[in-house]
């Protein structure tokens, strides 16, 4: 019968009766852990989409486009959408035959199936949720690589971890002429990026869509007030939106090609404030407007420069462009982040009082803590899941289970590599010793040494030999100084030239 068009309509709102009930029954039941309640709401998340996809073919049914619905039902009582004059018992031997047809391709379809089986083994699925180790299951938020944007870049600062989840969610705290970089909107654009995928894994019954359409519209109007936190009497003026000041700096782009990215308009703005010509291609602009970089404006070639022209403005190889596009897309970009850490309030919390926690304990007292929160989760399950069989201690996965022998080798993680100048702290694995160079720890160390942390230094982790190095650097850049004694030149009554300190010995004996 489920050939027939009335058959797939019934069978639909059947299922999604089903689904209705389940979700209720699933909702009745209260969850005794964190991982028991994500499951949970991803279970009811999905057979949501599910019901949802069904009601969209029912409407497509119910509009009946191609009549075949129509027909159909004509066709039970005998009659016909296009011809009145139908044979009613040939019609019914029609349909029979089409029955028996459909129930001898399908040999199944003649017994009754209890399908209620089938349904409730949804309530017992587990759906796949990927998290970090430092998630720990959605209980903690993992920012490391985004902290390690901040404190490299020229709008961060060199702070704590913990300190960094006070100030993250705070973008009023950087200046304007710093939001406005480039640097500045990869690293907003990752930051939302990751709160967006870490709420929609914690939180799968919240309608993200819905919560920032209500954030845009809330944006939109303190834009155009101007009374957006942060950009205030930047963009409004006698009630008219004006054109914004937007930087671009040529410090973050180290080629013609990546300039090229800006756009023919961004290019022909940012050549025209300067005073060059305007004209030519995206890769001409791009190239002209790139020899700023490193030559002076005054020392350009007037050949470059636009007829009429009264001489543009330099300041540190920024260039100002006329238009509001970009500043109005980083602070809507910094709202949608405000609203997601008011959401996520309590997980930031929890996240640094467990940063200050690990901090007061031992590694002993660490491990301790991490195996009972493995055992916890895993208390109803079966004795077989509980044990985890691990004789060479290896690192554990994020679906919390020893990683393979084949990846713990090839990444060489049971290879120790201590870098005293980070105070004798040990990196596991090649990959990490060779990253830590340019994190916080290794470049506050330098510091305190008085050593700039340069390339020359990297794979340098002993105290001395870097000081050795940095007095040889020293030395060798001592030899290209100017030296006045030996190459200041002096020149005698009789036109001999000497250098300063001969010309003086002379003169102390008398001879000149």
């Amino acid at each position: 019968m489920s050939s027939t068009l009335l058959e797939v309509t019934r069978a639909s709102h059947e299922e999604v009766e089903r689904l209705e009930r389940l979700i209720v029954k699933d909702l009745q039941s209260d969850p005794p852990t964190n991982k028991d309640r994500l499951y949970q709401s991803h279970r009811v998340r999905n057979m949501i989409e599910q019901i949802t996809s069904t009601t969209h073919k029912l409407i497509e049914i119910y509009e009946d486009k191609d009549n075949a619905r129509k027909d159909e039902i004509a066709a039970l009582g005998g009659q016909s959408s296009t011809s009145a004059n139908v044979n009613v018992f040939s019609a019914f031997y029609d349909r029979l035959k089409e029955i028996r047809e459909y129930h001898r391709r399908h040999p199944a379809a003649r017994y009754v199936v209890d399908t209620n089986d089938e349904y409730e083994q949804l309530l017992k699925e587990e759906p796949v949720i990927e998290f970090t180790g430092e998630e720990a299951f959605g209980r903690y938020l993992d920012l490391h690589e985004l902290y390690n944007d901040y404190i490299n870049s020229k709008f961060g600062k060199q702070i704590e971890y913990s300190a960094y989840l006070d100030v993250f969610s705070d973008p009023g705290r950087i200046s304007r002429k710093l939001k406005l970089t480039r640097q500045y909107r990869e690293y907003m654009q990752k930051l939302l990026e990751y709160l967006v995928y870490y709420f929609e894994r914690t939180e799968p019954l919240q309608d993200l869509d819905r919560i920032f359409s209500k954030v845009i519209a809330e944006f939109e109007e303190q834009w155009s007030n101007g009374l957006v936190e942060g950009w205030k009497n930047e963009n409004h003026e006698d009630g008219n939106v004006q054109q914004q000041d937007a930087i671009v700096d040529l410090d973050y782009y180290s080629t013609v090609e990546e300039l090229m990215e800006l756009g023919p308009e961004k290019l022909k703005e940012a050549l025209a404030a300067l005073g060059l010509k305007t004209g030519g291609t995206v890769q001409q602009r791009a190239e002209r407007l790139f020899l700023t970089k490193h030559t002076p404006l005054e020392k350009l070639d007037r050949k470059h420069f636009a007829k009429g022209s009264r001489g543009p403005e330099q300041n540190g190889g920024t260039i100002t462009l006329q238009s509001s596009e970009d500043a109005k897309e980083i602070a809507l970009m910094e709202a949608k982040v405000e609203k997601l850490c008011d959401l996520l309030h309590e997980t930031i919390v929890r996240t640094k009082e467990n940063i200050e926690k690990k901090h007061a304990l031992t590694y002993d007292e660490i491990v301790q803590e991490r195996e009972e929160d493995e055992v916890q989760p895993e208390s109803e399950s079966d004795d077989e899941d509980q044990q985890i069989y691990n004789p060479l201690k290896l690192p554990m996965g994020w679906d919390g289970k020893p990683i393979p022998y084949w990846l713990y080798k090839l990444h060489g993680l049971g290879q120790e590599f201590k870098c005293e100048i980070c105070g004798n702290h040990s990196y596991w694995g090649r990959r990490a010793y060779e990253r830590h160079f340019k994190e916080w720890r290794h470049q506050h160390g330098m510091r305190c040494l008085g050593i700039p942390n340069t390339k020359n230094f990297n794979e340098i982790t002993s105290i001395e030999e870097a000081k050795q190095l940095w007095e040889k650097i020293q030395e060798k850049q001592g030899l290209n100084k100017w030296r006045p004694d030996l190459e200041e030149e002096y020149e005698d009554q009789e036109g001999n030239i000497y250098n300063k300190k001969t010309y003086t010995d002379l003169q102390r004996q008398g001879l000149i």
